[in-house]
């Protein structure tokens, strides 16, 4: 019996293991799997590897990781509560890729991986389970495990998940030792061996420590404020024969952070192209870093994830296994019916990079109703005015909304149709500084007209005024809608030392407070049949939505104002309504602000009676 059990073990470990990871990167490019371009360019780069000489792909290595993660470890909540990790086909592609591909001295090749996906796929027991088995399996002695977070809470997200694998698995739970009640886990011991598992955050970079780790595994990379946390564990690998840093994440908002500069790494390595995009990922093949794993769901251009569910693999590879289509359909139907949150639900769910966590609003939704016009072919016509005032850091703004005719057919008939424009001002003396900081293009809106920046370190109000009063010059200015700060004190006294003769109505920028309608106001909704209202940043904002999504307004293209349209994001209350705010200080957002007070003001005038040659231009005196 103990010899047929003998010959049995030796017949089958000299049985070549499937090769998981081939399979997977054959069937995603024969379209047998669905997948997104930078992953499509993953497998391409596996099968091209597989080919060269320098390197190897241990086949034996790569199921070894796998049977551990399928004999070892077990899944914990929800309708996965106690089952074995059964690795889906695309996480057998990632555990294979990093674990079995060796240099020539029989190293880990790849010292990197960057796993971007939507969403609810599985990313952090991915994680806990591979910082497990380097914890454990990896051939190292006294290695050192951290699970990295942007807060501490977010560090412990990962690490408890690796946790309660280990509480789950019979075995593991009689090698390792947790420290800590459950939930409140600080740290997994393999005394064994001298090494631990424990999860650390971006405090690490000022306690002076030095941490030696062999496993990295940087959570939720979009969250970090910078790379330091990165860089301070990197710093540590020199220590260890074979290092391994993994970074998950979902897609991010800031191009300006960490996880921008490693998803742009990752789609370049991915394409072994140099001038890889996201809406160009070319494959060429090229090596442009031979130690980073590269794993970037996405959509493909033209990819339309509100009305084409079959793109949703794309960004979802473990769709219907831990994330259902009848989820991902009730996001969808919430995105179309809240344009606010839409940005957030195309970052989260379908690994779209957007402009801010929360963006207002899209490129996409806005560049339909961009256009080239010349303000001056509506002089002499109706204009209503937003100013948002700013002094030394921002931008102040006037912008400028001109009622062209309505709608004269389809479900939008009778609805008003604008022209829109805006003018920016900011102090000239400090735009290279700020500049820099903000990591925006002042200098060259400034040469391209589009942004004026007069002598100073801060913005005079009478440069403001002056732009009103060429503006009163040559258009009929119905209102001016201002928020009190710096209005009083500021803009109004140099507008009356100028003479002008305006119509001033409050337009508060926060969702807690109206304006009081003036005379006019009241009339014209008298005249439509409607309650006067004061001028309120909720309704302004959605009247604005409303233009854009109904194709019913032109906004003369600006980049400065695009700028602030697609950088802006939105508080809420309790009830629903939301206004413009900006998620950090560089964020400028001021133009958008304007614009929604423009376009508030100038529909409290609907109603009003108009005469017909309102709408004529009048000539313009020259002076």
């Amino acid at each position: 019996m103990r010899k047929k059990t003998q010959t049995k073990r030796t017949s089958s470990s000299t049985t070549k293991p499937a090769d998981r990871v081939t399979a997977y990167a054959k069937a995603v490019l024969s379209g047998k799997v669905i997948a997104g371009p930078h992953v499509r360019n993953a497998c391409r780069r596996h099968l091209d590897d597989l080919k060269r000489k320098d390197i190897q792909f241990d086949c034996v290595s790569a199921d070894r990781a796998l049977r551990f993660f399928e004999t070892k470890l077990r899944l914990s909540e929800g309708q996965f509560e106690g089952r074995p990790f059964q690795a889906h086909p695309s996480q057998a592609f990632i555990i294979g890729s990093v674990f079995g591909w060796k240099k020539r001295d029989g190293t880990r090749r790849f010292r990197r991986a960057y796993i971007e996906q939507g969403k609810g796929n599985g990313k952090s027991p991915l994680a806990g389970g591979i910082g497990l088995y380097c914890l454990t399996a990896d051939g190292e002695a006294g290695a050192e495990i951290y699970s990295a977070g942007a807060t501490k809470d977010q560090a412990g997200i990962l690490f408890r998940d690796a946790a309660k694998m280990v509480r789950r698995s019979p075995d593991l739970a009689k090698r390792l030792k947790i420290a800590g009640p459950e939930g409140k886990e600080y740290n997994i011991s393999y005394l064994a061996k001298g090494s631990f598992f424990r999860p650390v955050s971006r405090e690490t970079k000022r306690t002076g420590s030095g941490p030696r780790p062999h496993a990295a595994l940087v959570d939720e990379l979009h969250e970090h404020a910078d790379a330091g946390i990165i860089e301070i564990l990197e710093r540590g690998f020199k220590f260890r024969r074979q290092p391994l840093l993994l970074m998950i994440t979902n897609s991010g908002s800031d191009r300006n952070s960490a996880c921008w500069v490693e998803h742009e790494h990752a789609v370049r390595v991915a394409a072994g192209n140099r001038d890889a995009k996201d809406d160009d990922a070319h494959y060429l093949g090229e090596i442009i870093d031979d130690t980073t794993f590269s794993f970037v769901c996405s959509l493909d251009p033209g990819d339309d994830p509100l009305n084409d569910p079959t793109c949703w693999p794309k960004a979802n590879p473990l769709l219907n296994v831990t994330i259902t289509e009848e989820y991902l359909a009730g996001v969808v139907a919430q995105a179309k019916d809240i344009p606010a949150k839409l940005n957030g639900i195309l970052r989260l769910h379908f690994c779209v990079w957007t402009d801010a966590q929360t963006a207002w609003m899209t490129r996409a939704a806005l560049e339909p109703v961009i256009a080239e016009f010349d303000p001056a072919d509506h002089y002499g016509k109706y204009v209503s005015v937003g100013v948002d005032l700013s002094q030394n850091k921002d931008i102040t703004a006037l912008a400028f909304a001109v009622q062209t005719g309505t709608v004269t057919e389809g479900i939008h008939t009778g609805k008003p149709i604008f022209d829109a424009w805006v003018q920016a001002f900011t102090p000239g003396d400090t735009v290279q500084a700020r500049e820099l900081r903000d990591k925006a293009p002042y200098s060259h809106w400034v040469r391209e007209g589009f942004l004026n920046a007069p002598k100073g370190s801060s913005i005079s109000y009478r440069h403001v005024a002056q732009a009103l009063a060429e503006v009163a010059h040559d258009y009929t200015v119905q209102c001016v809608a201002y928020d009190r700060y710096a209005f009083k004190r500021g803009l109004e006294p140099e507008c009356d030392e100028l003479g002008l003769s305006i119509e001033y109505v409050e337009h508060p920028q926060g969702g807690t407070k109206k304006g009081k309608p003036n005379e006019a106001m009241i009339d014209a909704a008298k005249m439509a049949g409607r309650d006067p209202e004061g001028l309120w940043m909720p309704m302004s904002v959605r009247q604005l939505e409303d233009l854009i999504t109904e194709g019913r307004i032109r906004i003369h293209a600006n980049p400065v104002l695009i700028s602030a349209m697609v950088s802006a994001v939105t508080d809420e209350d309790r009830w629903g309504n939301y206004w413009l705010a900006k998620e950090r200080a560089v964020n400028k957002i001021d133009c958008a602000v304007a614009l929604a007070m423009a376009i508030g003001a100038a529909h409290a005038y609907e109603g009003a009676p108009v005469k017909l040659d309102d709408f004529l231009a009048k000539p313009v005196m020259v002076i």
